[in-house]
């Protein structure tokens, strides 16, 4: 007797006519169906993920404002800067009309100059626990011009893509934020005649990023290969939002305003330049004269700064906060068992070092840590109750180990 052809259960190809047939208990199904299959599943999970993203909650440029003071002491510039954009990109995004007559809202990309430890990516990370659209911070450091070690300037679409749980419709109108902007400067104000793979190779890359362009993109990430499948993203209603210390750039800002120059000549605008604070006075062209190239700071429109913190700004970072850090650590101590106490000369004591240290609102929790190490390590062994740091002991504690660790050069 004959042995019976087998055949797929679902489209009834036949074995010869396919390239695998998968054998069950009862049933056989061949790759084209099992390919078929996936898509359905695929569009089916894809729907139920942009469910996620599909109502906007249109919140006003004052109520951002009011969400990002909860977390963010000062910078008020920065933050209504921030506020707006974030509003406009929702009303782009909610733009519904196609009409040829309609007028095209277009984007606003952003650049954030401050120095460091002024809350550049907190500002960022603050705005992504509120916002409904998909967010990621990338950091422009590890990007190289294509075919050298390192990343392609897409791996930043990757880390959108991966936020968005791969839903690419979700993922176009969403916001990156690319930190660290000022590392891929060239080296000087003249085009480069070598090649300057971390720098003016990746702000040429990041052009078309930034513009708006289908964009083939890795799904996992690495650097592309021609048997890798690519996911294409429309990168036109992406709302990127780039931030920098930017090192320096006071010179710049300075030479531009001829701060520097004496004699009688001076007009009262140039007396009335406040020279502690340069950063609130940039322009575009400093971005040019620090190293960005003319087609990047065409496609970054508005430029924002942030203030230096002062000590009466870094005060109220140590309790104001949700996340203050005298929070945090009271936090951790009460888990326990044990109730923290910090008297008000400690908080003028730490204030007053970490303006010394110039290291920012960073400089705060490193101090911070340093004075509390010893008490973490062992207060959880004893049956203490109640931990209180007195001006003294803090003193103590920071005199072991900033010379060594916090002292800036």
């Amino acid at each position: 007797m004959a042995k019976k052809l087998e055949k797929c259960s679902f489209c009834g190809r036949d074995r010869n006519d396919v390239e695998t047939l998968i054998t069950g208990v009862d049933a056989h199904i061949c790759n084209y169906c099992v390919e078929q299959a996936k898509a359905i599943i695929d569009e089916d999970l894809g729907s139920r993920r942009s469910s996620k993203y599909s109502e906007i909650h249109l919140l006003k440029p004052v109520e951002i404002k009011a969400y990002l003071d909860q977390y963010v002491i000062g910078q008020e510039d920065a933050k209504k800067v921030l506020s707006v954009a974030v509003y406009n990109h929702f009303k782009r995004i909610a733009q519904k009309s196609k009409d040829a007559d309609e007028v095209e809202i277009e984007k606003s990309n952003i650049i954030l100059v401050g120095e460091t430890g002024t809350g550049k990516t907190l500002l960022a990370r603050t705005i992504a626990k509120l916002l409904h659209v998909p967010f990621c911070i990338a950091d422009a450091t590890v990007l190289t011009e294509a075919g050298y070690v390192g990343e392609d300037v897409e791996s930043i679409l990757t880390r959108l893509l991966q936020a968005a749980d791969y839903d690419v419709a979700a993922a176009e109108h969403g916001i990156v934020f690319i930190d660290e902007i000022d590392k891929i400067a060239r080296k000087s104000d003249n085009p480069s005649i070598t090649r300057d793979v971390s720098g003016e190779g990746v702000q040429q890359a990041m052009l078309k990023l930034l513009e708006g362009a289908v964009v083939n993109v890795p799904p996992q990430g690495g650097r592309k290969h021609p048997e890798q499948r690519m996911i294409q993203i429309n990168t036109q209603n992406i709302l990127f939002i780039t931030g920098g210390a930017f090192d320096g750039i006071e010179k710049k800002i300075a030479n531009r305003m001829a701060t520097n120059m004496i004699g009688y000549a001076i007009d009262k605008k140039r007396e009335t330049v406040d020279r502690n604070n340069l950063l609130q006075y940039i322009a575009p062209q400093d971005l040019k004269s620090f190293g960005l190239i003319p087609e990047l700071v065409g496609r970054l429109p508005v430029v924002t700064y942030l203030n230096p913190l002062d000590p009466s700004v870094l005060r109220r970072i140590l309790t104001e906060p949700k996340n203050a850090l005298t929070k945090q650590y009271t936090k951790l101590f009460e888990i326990d068992g044990i109730k923290l106490e910090i008297e008000d000369d400690v908080y003028e004591y730490i204030v007053q070092k970490a303006v010394e240290f110039k290291l920012g609102a960073r400089g705060l929790r490193s101090i911070l840590e340093a004075i509390m190490t010893d008490a973490m390590f062992d207060l959880p062994s004893s049956n203490t109750k109640r931990f209180v740091v007195t001006k003294k002991y803090a003193e103590e504690k920071l005199s072991k180990t900033s010379a060594i660790h916090l002292k800036v050069a």
